[in-house]
């Protein structure tokens, strides 16, 4: 390729580019306006392989947003109808529940470090959640 096509080509993906990151801000959900609240960082694993029929999809999978604040959690959108689970650390569930708003608020008697799980399909987005 000559001088003039090569830098046409990089003006080209550099627009695009530019494009895609104002788009994909634009479309970013923003941070529900809770006043002391974080974002627990999710982390993405099978949970049953043996659901459905391909347990690895061809594109990225959705972590869900999940903001804390004392004993309520909200969610995005994404989690209506998933699983939630509080597991501590010998793996046991301590408290189980059925997403059905963006809000949930979780027993006060959990005290202490556990693991958040979320269940979408055969999905089980988790992290780390102190109560």
């Amino acid at each position: 390729m000559n001088r003039k096509k090569l830098f046409s080509l990089a003006m080209l993906v550099m627009m695009f580019t530019a494009l895609f990151s104002v788009h994909a801000n634009a479309l970013a959900p923003a941070a529900p306006s809770l006043t002391n609240s974080s974002c627990i960082p999710l982390q993405v694993r099978i949970f049953d392989p043996t659901i459905g029929s391909t347990p690895f999809p061809k594109s990225p999978v959705h972590v869900p947003d999940v903001y804390q604040e004392g004993h309520t959690l909200t969610f995005d959108e994404s989690c209506d109808e998933c699983t939630l689970r509080i597991v501590n650390d010998e793996d046991e569930v301590e408290f189980t529940t059925v997403i059905m708003s963006n809000t949930v608020v979780l027993p006060s008697t959990l005290q202490g470090e556990y693991e958040i799980q979320i269940i979408r399909g055969n999905y089980c987005f988790y992290g780390d959640i102190e109560l």
